[in-house]
Formats: structure tokens, sequence, C-alpha cells
């Protein structure tokens, strides 16, 4: 089994920045992609960025492509995702997720694991 700890969430205003952090135990993680998904009040669940095990391909949802860099640091069993430029639409709660296959995709359905969540609020 693997545990996901997301942190880094809070309030921050238009054009701010966030840097998200994932931590993963029970498991070392170092093998399988990991992604960063939000979900709004209201709305689905969508796929953010997501980096296969040895960081490359990397995936970007259009909303965030420019603004967002997604990260890992295996040696730390970690995942961070740096956000600038914040908009009030992309105010949601971010979850960190792990997929058993080394390959990212935005599919939401192919991860395995997730984390409980941290609240990014953006403030116009």
């Amino acid at each position: 089994q693997v545990q996901l700890v997301e942190s880094g969430g809070g309030l921050v205003q238009a054009g701010g920045s966030l840097r998200l952090s994932c931590a993963a135990s029970g498991r070392t993680v170092s093998r399988y992609a990991m992604g960063w998904f939000r979900q709004a009040p209201g709305k689905e669940r969508d796929s953010v960025a997501a980096i296969s095990s040895n960081g490359y391909p990397i995936y970007y949802g259009d909303s965030v492509k420019g603004r967002f860099t997604i990260s890992r640091d295996n040696a730390k069993n970690m995942m961070f995702l740096q956000m600038n430029s914040l908009k009030p639409e992309d105010t949601a709660v971010y979850y960190c997720a792990v997929r058993k296959n080394s390959v990212a995709t935005s599919r939401i359905r192919e991860y395995d694991y997730w984390g409980q969540g941290t609240q990014v609020t953006v403030s116009s």
C-alpha cells in the first residue's frame, strides 16, 4: 500500500504562487507515474499534470500549461507542483495520485492510490 499526503495549499491572491508537495510512504514510488488532479466545488475531478517515473514524459492540462511545473524527487519519495500566475479559476482541492505503471497519463481511472487533498484558494 502507498499512503500519500499533500501539503502546501492555502489562500493566495491572483497572480501569486504556491508550491504543493506530495509525500509518499509505505513503499517506494520511484518506479511509478505520479499525478496532480484537482476538483472544484460542483465539478468533476480534472487532471492537472502528471510525470512518469523517470521524469519523462510529462503531461499538463491545457489550462495550466506555461504556469504550473510538475517535478519529483525519487530519492525522497516526493512529488511537487509549482504553481505560478494563479487565477481564481485554479481554486480547487488538489490531490496527488500514484499509478502502478511507469508512464504518466491524464486518465484519472488509471491511478491506484490517492491522497486526501489540499485546498488551494485564489482570490481575485
